[in-house]
């Protein structure tokens, strides 16, 4: 056995019989590593626990593989006779582990390093679409009817923002965190598992089974060395990764203060038994809690309808409030959503025969805002994407390219408004909550940059997480007063006319200047305009997609065609 000491019996020089001594300066050393390897969740056989084998690395294979990683090892099975087990049971008992020879870690497929080139041509063709950022929040969860909100602040979490370290002194973490706080049956642990599923690494636990302990780091004593070591918890264990937690208000009030250090710093201090270190817990924060009394009462504040204190509230970049609410109407359409998920889902045995043909999709073949089933990325490629996000894309804040003075203004109101009407407290804290979810929606775009439209899409996120937590009798003033924040389609839509109608002004005036010195007297019947024109004069006014309003009503209204084969814009008269 590679752990136990085999020490000589006789002296091969002068047959003496000892005793022997070990000589440890003149001793040769080499690398030793102990490591409990455990079955997957997933593989376990019903009403069984996990199994774990204790495998040995020597030399090279020390240090190869990371606590919570998947990892596939070659080695021989070894067993040793043990004394003291012999002794307490009074037959033989053996020892088993397994001297490892090889170890491969089991990436997943859609990890960054393992991407072909047909799947990074995939990736850019999809970052290409301007809709893009639509498209991946109706591809998050798709099985769950509506919480556009929700699965916004999912995917921004998925997909994480920029860490900043400055001049190696100030760390300014880079990843989202979320709380979902709402009613019993709103699909907050659906959302919480499908987030496991899709997140490249990720560990899960629930409150009422997670200690302080469990979710930071423990110190147990090695039993072969007899001295003190550390283990890492939950949130050490999702190192770069996502840590979700499931029923959070149930957790003590003391195991939650454990994780404060954690969600800001992204570290955690040990000074247990002599050992005094810091580990790394750079993880993204996705917790869901129910409120006190199990329904939250819209006529009560943020604080008196959750235990949680103003500490761990701040921490959270966006507070997603889910209500269910009794409506007639989006209740009829939820139940008929379901009821077609069931169908589609579970085929009867003759569509699984091929007897028969599967049921046609009716109103699943549309989503909540009308847009075609089509545009659903499938779950394999939405997660290459994500993987190739994080390990390529870095988005940077600009001078030029986003509104500074806005992001002030924003927040003096919400400090003013938070200070008068309760909810959420705003803190410094959501300044960077603001910059790291506008990041986080650049990411999905795959830009180098930040826009302006991804800070708009990160306020209107920020607005609707404060203004949800509020009481309803303020809702609507609130709503009102942050209007001006939040750029609406109808704005633009009327901006993008009136550039329009410049350029048409423009046109027409030169056709007469030249009719003029061509001493023609036709009146040109129609009026074209670039379409590459009318585009650089968007992106001038910050608005970068012109598509949707070349195809919406507004634009027939006014006279306008578009003639995509010569890319103009064309008006008769």
């Amino acid at each position: 056995d590679a752990s136990e000491e085999n020490a000589p019996t006789m002296c091969p020089e002068c047959d003496s019989e000892g005793p022997f001594k070990l000589n440890s300066s003149r001793s040769r050393y080499r690398n030793y590593q102990k490591l409990n390897l455990q079955e997957r969740p997933g593989s376990v056989p019903p009403g069984r626990v996990p199994r774990t084998k204790e495998v040995v690395f020597l030399d090279d294979l020390v240090d190869i593989a990371r606590p919570g990683e998947e990892v596939e090892i070659t080695g021989v099975f070894c067993s040793s006779y043990d004394y003291f087990l012999t002794q307490r049971s009074g037959f033989p008992v053996f020892s088993t582990h397994v001297s490892a020879n090889h170890i491969r870690k089991k990436e997943d497929a859609s990890s960054a390093s393992n991407l072909s080139e047909a799947d990074r041509k995939l990736i850019l063709d999809l970052a290409s679409d301007p809709n893009i950022a639509k498209r991946i929040v109706q591809s998050i969860a798709p099985s769950i009817y509506g919480h556009e909100h929700t699965k916004m602040a999912l995917a921004m979490s998925l997909f994480g923002a920029v860490p900043k370290n400055v001049d190696d002194k100030h760390r300014i973490r880079g990843d989202v965190n979320v709380l979902l706080l709402g009613d019993p049956g709103t699909a907050k642990s659906q959302m919480l598992k499908y987030a496991e599923a899709t997140a490249p690494r990720a560990v899960y636990s629930t409150g009422k089974g997670a200690s302080a302990v469990g979710l930071t780091a423990s110190v147990h004593k090695d039993p072969l060395t007899k001295e003190w070591t550390l283990e890492g918890g939950a949130l050490v264990l999702a190192d770069r990764g996502v840590c979700l937690i499931d029923e959070f208000d149930k957790m003590n009030e003391q195991d939650r203060t454990s994780i404060h250090e954690a969600m800001e710093q992204q570290s955690i201090s040990i000074s247990k038994a002599g050992i005094v270190t810091s580990l790394q817990a750079r993880c993204a924060v996705i917790a869901a809690a129910n409120p006190i009394g199990g329904r939250y009462d819209s006529s009560c504040t943020l604080s008196e309808n959750v235990e949680l204190t103003d500490p761990i509230l701040q921490r959270f970049d966006c507070l997603c409030v889910l209500q269910d609410v009794v409506d007639p109407v989006a209740d009829e359409r939820l139940a008929q959503f379901v009821t077609e998920s069931h169908m589609m889902s579970v085929p009867t045995s003759d569509i699984a025969r091929g007897a028969a043909t599967a049921p046609e999709r009716t109103r699943l073949s549309s989503t909540e805002d009308g847009s075609s089933a089509d545009d659903l990325i499938p779950q394999s490629l939405l997660r290459k994407y994500i993987q190739y996000a994080r390990a390529n894309c870095r988005p940077a804040l600009r001078g030029g390219t986003f509104d500074q003075e806005k992001i002030a203004s924003l927040y003096v109101q919400l400090r003013k408004e938070s200070s008068s009407s309760g909810g959420v407290p705003i803190a410094v804290r959501h300044i960077e909550s603001i910059m790291r979810m506008s990041e986080a929606h650049a990411k999905m775009h795959l830009r180098d940059y930040v826009r302006d439209d991804d800070m708009d899409a990160s306020i209107k996120m920020m607005l609707e997480s404060f203004i949800s937590a509020q009481k309803f009798s303020v809702r609507r003033s609130l709503r009102r007063s942050f209007a001006k924040f939040m750029s609406s389609g109808e704005d633009r839509v009327h901006l993008l006319l009136h550039i329009l109608q410049d350029m048409m002004r423009n046109e027409a005036m030169y056709q007469t200047i030249r009719q003029r010195q061509l001493k023609e007297k036709d009146v040109p019947e129609v009026l074209e305009v670039p379409l590459e024109e009318f585009e650089s004069r968007a992106r001038d006014r910050r608005i970068y997609d012109v598509a949707d309003f070349c195809k919406g009503t507004e634009f027939e209204e006014a006279g306008y065609s578009l003639d995509m084969r010569r890319r103009v814009i064309v008006r008769n008269f």
